[in-house]
């Protein structure tokens, strides 16, 4: 349960909280916390107080009865869609999944304060199209044109990503992190000396070490699929998937899936 400790409140996610609200679950030793949880204080006190010199008091407290409020509030969630837009015979249809997937998913999340947003990566760099957010209006003016074609900078895709994850953090230290990545795994150009395969798996370790949650949708066609985003995922401490089909709304109901797992984990 020390796990689900956070600082600030959301909406959905269910999880522990230090602040003085919240739906109060259970009792706990108050350690010089002054959220009191008077009526777990005095059942503490009660077994002692034939044994207490009481003072004239009709019921004596002491420190090591006090107890704190255990109070658990619902958590909102920060979903980024990577998305390799190199040029493939697929990127139509990829860029339309994914489109319809973020309007969907902003449109579920307005009453819970949920955000999304999406990094593309191609030709030799990766950029933010929308950065995160909870505003359809927004969304549907960042998504109407994105640039497609060229080489396949996974690593760059994966740094951004790093990078845009740590930034949120600091103004929303209670979003529940969650990265969507649709590649086949098989990056092409490398941002240092080591090489594309070798960089983008130390790019990905790095993000799992800082508790972000990651799932890969392998855009690999079945007969020729080499198990590089199965190995990226692994490297994320994520899971690994092939849709059955690429759309809108089957994208969304994977990541609907992935909140509500997360949800239950935490």
């Amino acid at each position: 349960m020390d796990r689900l400790t956070r600082r600030q409140g959301g909406r959905r996610s269910r999880t522990r909280t230090e602040r003085r609200r919240g739906r109060y679950i259970q009792a706990g030793p108050a350690n010089g916390n002054t959220d009191i949880a008077f009526d777990a204080t005095f059942r503490a006190a009660a077994p002692y107080q034939v044994e207490r010199d009481n003072g004239g008091l009709a019921f004596a407290i002491r420190k090591q009865d006090l107890q704190r409020k255990i109070r658990v509030t619902k958590q909102a969630n920060l979903v980024l869609f990577v998305v390799d837009a190199s040029w493939s015979m697929a990127v139509a249809e990829r860029m339309s999944a994914t489109k319809g997937a973020i309007l969907s998913l902003l449109t579920d999340a307005y009453q819970h304060r949920d955000r999304v947003g999406l990094i593309v990566f191609q030709k030799n760099r990766a950029q933010i199209v929308l950065p995160p957010t909870n505003s359809v209006q927004l969304a549907q003016k960042a998504l109407a044109d994105i640039p497609v074609g060229g080489k396949t900078p996974l690593s760059a895709g994966l740094a951004l990503a790093h990078e845009v994850f740590r930034r949120d953090k600091l103004s929303h230290p209670d979003a529940l992190p969650l990265m969507i990545m649709l590649t086949d795994g098989a990056g092409n150009v490398s941002m240092s000396g080591l090489s594309p395969l070798e960089e983008s798996q130390h790019i990905a370790q790095q993000i799992q070490e800082v508790g972000v949650k990651s799932v890969v949708i392998n855009m690999e066609h079945a007969s020729f699929d080499q198990g590089l985003a199965q190995k990226l995922a692994d490297h994320l401490g994520g899971a690994c998937y092939t849709l059955h089909e690429l759309k809108a709304e089957v994208l969304y109901q994977a990541v609907r899936q992935e909140m509500q797992h997360g949800q239950t984990m935490r």
